[in-house]
């Protein structure tokens, strides 16, 4: 297969859904030789907020140390490629399809085949160990306990802050959230986390210490060094990157430090965009938690100016959780749908908000939004964010339901 058609077949396993569950990918992972080398350490990172932008500034910073870093993420904004990575440089289209090209001969023999995320997850490690990575950064992509990513030997586990997101999948308490969390904790490996509600740091010392998995936690936010990532927040995401890079041995000294916090990038996160003269802010913030450190950055940039905000959710989402923060920064309010099976019609949103403006598409919608004259913020899903960056910046979006 070509890339074209290898990403086609790719997307169509979709269909067969999301499954949890470690037998799966171990299993695909092991057919594949997509195990990391010995040699190899491996950060999982778990969370509800920051994941990404965790796994960003620590690969950033090893980077810059002269580590050959293996970056995996999810889901991609615009380009499939985005998720896999190595020293910053997501995959070739050639090998991408070749890769995909291998795992489709082996899946097509499997049962159950395997989905969309643990085939994505094995192209990445195979193509880690192929460029020899010497550390493999992995983002959990929903929970942790049977993620697919689990199923990858760690060497350091991280915990993100935990809240409730995800619930029909996790559990509807911050508990029980936190127990899938915990799952990634290996058996004598070290863990660590950010601070988080007692609820939650309750259960995950409780989970360590049933696994003997030395726990510590983030005790204040890192101070001294810029950071290529807007908010405050960030600085409690970057203490615990280093913490997890001490704790994997690397070497590190302050002008590797410095330079890999302040050139990190990741976007979508407070990402600004000038759009012909007019400033675009775009934010996943798709819970009450992300959408409470989106208004405390909007905040420090912008003071006490408002935004023309652009809004679309997915399905099972807390709207009215994200609405309720989000209207303390917003002017206006310009609804539209995303191009996701799970999309939530405006209808469905405008409830939740105070005299918003429904529109039929995005391009619509923020096209009303930058008419306004003053800053533009596209907040919610990031299948929203893919569009709107697809929309400032031209090109084609490959969408995942993933």
């Amino acid at each position: 297969m070509n890339y074209r058609e290898s990403i086609d077949w790719l997307f169509s396993t979709q269909l067969f859904g999301i499954k949890l569950g470690l037998e799966g990918p171990r299993r695909l992972l092991k057919e594949f030789l997509a195990f990391p080398a010995h040699s190899t350490r491996v950060l999982h990172v778990a969370g509800t907020n920051g994941k990404g932008s965790t796994c960003a500034l620590a690969e950033s910073v090893a980077r810059a140390g002269g580590t050959r870093t293996g970056l995996f993420t999810s889901p991609h904004l615009v380009d499939f490629r985005e998720r896999i990575r190595v020293s910053g440089v997501e995959i070739p289209e050639d090998d991408c399809a070749a890769l995909l090209t291998g795992l489709r001969t082996i899946c097509e023999r499997l049962d159950p085949h395997p989905t969309f995320f643990e085939i994505t997850l094995a192209a990445a490690m195979r193509w880690f160990r192929e460029r020899e990575c010497e550390l493999v950064i992995l983002e959990t992509g929903m929970g942790g306990r049977l993620d697919a990513t689990t199923a990858v030997p760690a060497d350091v586990c991280a915990i993100t802050p935990v809240g409730l997101d995800h619930t029909q999948w996790l559990g509807d308490t911050l508990a029980k959230v936190a127990f899938e969390k915990a799952g990634i904790f290996v058996e004598g490996k070290r863990a660590l986390s950010a601070p988080q509600p007692d609820e939650v740091r309750r259960t995950l010392e409780m989970e360590a210490n049933e696994r003997r998995s030395p726990l510590e936690f983030v005790s204040e936010p890192l101070r001294g060094y810029p950071i290529g990532l807007p908010g405050r927040h960030q600085a409690w995401n970057a203490a615990l990157a280093l913490d997890c890079l001490h704790a994997l041995g690397l070497p590190l000294d302050y002008e590797t430090v410095r330079h890999g916090l302040e050139t990190v990038r990741w976007p979508g996160r407070f990402e600004v965009i000038d759009h012909e003269g007019a400033t675009v802010v775009l934010d996943g913030a798709h819970n009450p938690d992300g959408a409470a450190a989106l208004v405390e950055a909007w905040r420090d940039r912008f003071g006490e100016r408002k935004a023309a905000l652009v809004f679309g959710a997915v399905e099972s989402k807390d709207v009215e959780g994200i609405a309720s923060r989000l209207g303390a920064i917003a002017s206006t309010t310009h609804l539209c749908p995303i191009d996701s099976p799970r999309a939530l019609a405006t209808a469905e949103l405008a409830s939740r908000f105070s005299t918003p403006l429904e529109h039929a598409d995005f391009p619509s919608a923020i096209e009303a939004a930058l008419a306004g004259g003053g800053p533009v913020l596209v907040a919610g899903s990031l299948f929203l964010i893919g569009e709107a960056k697809q929309w400032l910046e031209g090109g084609e979006r490959r969408v995942s339901a993933q």
